[in-house]
């Protein structure tokens, strides 16, 4: 439980925080609930909802996410989820599970879907793994760098700063190549992260269906309920 004291020998008004048990902002979704290490560290404004489990010696960081929804989030031993990044599973394309492996750091404002790290990786600040992508042990993808869904990025891969990486095997393309667009549409982004098949010309129904299925998919959280600090 975390409690505020007075600091000795300060001054009127002068406190801070103590923390003891602290493990976040644990909600129960879907009927399931975080788990979280006993050597574990998440700090107390860190954000755990649902199926989460947080490895032992692992640490998520201030303002973290991590939504299982209804799928299931692992983070490994001695994994770090910085400040304010976002890991989120996802069940309605299929199971999505985030799978964090050992000793990965996943750097502030980053954003991990449905996809898997292998241990000892590097995702930088304001990285994006999208959905189904898999990274290979020991890989980094750089600062502001895209690994598109479905991307296979091999062991020990370096995606360069601000560059999107594609398919498997593994291509890179820079954000101002004029073929970039015509790639991604081949990625088949809608149907992997959400189950919409409308075509990718089609950009009003296309986002209308997306709009719709997250609209359901977090239409579930009014049943959430927020856990008692331990």
């Amino acid at each position: 439980m975390s409690e505020i004291r007075q600091q000795a020998g300060g001054g009127p008004g002068e406190y801070r925080l103590m923390i003891g048990e602290t493990r976040g902002i644990r909600i129960r979704h879907r009927g399931r609930e975080p788990q979280v290490h006993p050597t574990a560290y998440v700090a107390p404004t860190a954000t755990l909802v649902g199926d989460v489990r947080v490895g032992p010696r692992a640490r998520v960081m201030y303002g973290a996410v991590l939504d299982a929804e209804g799928a299931r989030i692992e983070v490994g031993e001695a994994s770090v989820i910085c400040e304010n990044a976002v890991v989120r599973g996802s069940a309605v394309a299929g199971e999505q599970p985030v799978l964090v492996g050992d000793h990965v750091f996943v750097g502030p404002h980053a954003t991990l879907l449905g996809c898997e790290v292998g241990r000892c990786s590097y995702v930088a600040t304001a990285a994006t793994v999208l959905q189904r992508a898999r990274l290979g042990a020991g890989s980094v993808v750089a600062v502001g760098a895209l690994v598109h869904a479905r991307t296979v990025v091999p062991d020990e891969y370096f995606v360069p700063p601000h560059t999107v990486a594609l398919d498997a095997p593994v291509r890179l393309m820079a954000p101002g190549d004029p073929g970039l667009a015509e790639a991604i549409g081949r990625v088949g982004f809608a149907q992997a992260a959400f189950g919409v098949d409308t075509e990718w010309t089609d950009r009003i129904n296309r986002y209308e269906h997306i709009a719709e299925v997250r609209v359901a998919e977090f239409g579930t959280h009014a049943d959430d309920e927020v856990l008692p600090s331990e």
